[in-house]
């Protein structure tokens, strides 16, 4: 009776165990998934660069026609196969564009040592954007993949005024200054003139007296 009644306590004391799988075991919290950006991050949205002539992002402006870069209006030396590097990067903003890509994009018809090349190019891009490897703004290197571009660029028709800051004038308007009073003169003309004119005043003014004396005179 005794062991019956010592198996029985055991029995009860492994169905009251949390550890036993049981129906009183507390259920676990659900995990969460986000799909795709956890709330508030940015998304960036893939650029159809043939929808216009113009792309724009920061300071900066691509003319596709014409294949320029430029900052604030100021062009910058951009061309080849690093300007081809931009280009990759802004159709894809927020996607990793992969170096194997770039390697597609840029020799397609070579056999280079395109890894080192890739760096290098990435770097003079890097330089001209004003850029930084360890603190980006625009381009981050993704390890053992690829770039990053990190800024939504926006593709336009028509190309947009820069905004001037106060007392700026545009670039290449010309700048003129106030009409002067009296043109065509030059100062030492304009003091002839008045002193002419100062002359014919003491003149006229000298003859009335003149006058004035003689018609006293006669009366």
């Amino acid at each position: 009776m005794d062991a019956e009644n010592a198996l029985a306590r055991t029995r009860r004391q492994l169905s009251d165990s949390p550890n036993n799988g049981g129906h009183n075991m507390p259920a676990p919290p659900n995990p969460v998934f986000w799909i795709g950006e956890p709330p508030g991050a940015a998304v960036l949205e893939r650029v159809l660069l043939s929808s216009g002539r113009y792309i724009y992002f920061g300071p900066f402006r691509v003319d596709q026609e014409r294949h320029e870069v430029s900052r604030d209006g100021i062009r910058l030396k951009l061309h080849g196969k690093v300007y081809q590097t931009l280009l990759a990067l802004l159709e894809n903003p927020g996607e990793v564009v992969t170096r194997e890509e770039l390697r597609m994009r840029l020799w397609s018809d070579t056999h280079v040592d395109y890894d080192a090349n890739v760096n290098t190019i990435v770097n003079k891009l890097r330089l001209a954007l004003v850029d930084s490897s360890n603190k980006p703004t625009y381009i981050e290197t993704i390890s053992k993949k690829g770039y990053l571009f990190l800024v939504q660029p926006e593709v336009s028709s028509t190309p947009r005024n820069r905004r001037l800051g106060d007392g700026e004038s545009p670039k290449g308007a010309e700048v003129t200054s106030p009409t002067p009073l009296v043109s065509g003169f030059s100062k030492s003309k304009l003091w002839a003139v008045l002193g002419a004119i100062g002359l014919t005043l003491a003149g006229v003014i000298l003859g009335a007296g003149i006058v004035s004396l003689w018609i006293k005179h006669l009366s």
